[in-house]
């Protein structure tokens, strides 16, 4: 004798493809939210790029971009004190990277630690009025980040014109 369908038996095929189904329907919503926000990332971080005159038309106008100012610098190497920082918490980076920076010819004005042991890289700061200094010393070290004092007052320099942050 065959067994009659109980309501219990008619109902659980459904529940299970319905708990397959949403469980889809949510891998796939997350799935889309992590492309859609790796592809909106790089959107709006990527550098635009300039109009080429070819591109525009005749009625527009063409928009120049200002030229990087070259500043020439007014100091000698060796009136350009420096001072070494340790930003990466290795033991004895700043002191090999201050014997560097006075192979250069750059005094050492200190010596010590950043208050943060996590740069991953190199940086120099200048004080104000010594950018092109920074720049060259940045240059002669072969660091790219070169920049004007960032959370560091001048009177925490001891008397340097510039700092080298060890990353």
């Amino acid at each position: 004798m065959d067994h009659p369908l109980t309501a219990f038996d008619t109902v659980r095929p459904w529940r299970t493809a319905t708990l397959v189904a949403v469980a889809v329907a949510a891998i796939e919503l997350v799935l889309l939210v992590i492309v859609g926000g790796t592809l909106f990332a790089r959107h709006a971080t990527a550098p635009t790029t300039p109009v080429r005159a070819h591109a525009v038309r005749a009625t527009a106008p063409i928009i120049h971009a200002t030229p990087r100012k070259h500043t020439t610098t007014h100091l000698a190497r060796h009136q350009v004190s420096v001072l070494v920082l340790n930003g990466n918490g290795r033991h004895g980076a700043a002191s090999s990277a201050a014997a560097k920076v006075r192979s250069h010819g750059y005094p050492i004005r200190a010596v010590g630690n950043a208050q943060r042991m996590d740069y991953t890289r190199s940086i120099v700061m200048y004080r104000p009025g010594f950018e092109a200094e920074g720049r060259r010393l940045g240059r002669d070290l072969g660091i790219a980040i070169v920049g004007p004092l960032d959370g560091l007052r001048t009177a925490q320099l001891h008397g340097a014109k510039a700092v080298l942050v060890v990353g």
